[in-house]
């Protein structure tokens, strides 16, 4: 991928694609939204990680919780 916008042609090709195909008004309010999903995305990533490492902190000197779960039968059956 590297190798396809080495040469500046290539960029300057591709940008003028894009403002041709979406219009000039229309890539202010996109370049916008990309911004702000970039943003979010960004902070939920920090969120992990903090979530990450504070489950690290809480989890030490603690043992292994087994979850158990129970088969309900709701009355429904396949056999006729």
């Amino acid at each position: 991928m590297g190798q396809i916008f080495s040469h500046p042609a290539t960029i300057i090709v591709v940008i003028l694609l894009i403002v041709l195909l979406f219009g000039a008004p229309k890539l202010p309010g996109m370049a916008r939204s990309l911004g702000q999903s970039m943003r979010i995305f960004k902070s939920e990533v920090e969120g992990m990680k903090s979530d990450g490492k504070e489950a690290k902190k809480d989890g030490e000197g603690k043992k292994d919780e087994t979850v158990t779960a129970e088969v309900v039968d709701n009355g429904k059956s396949d056999a006729k």
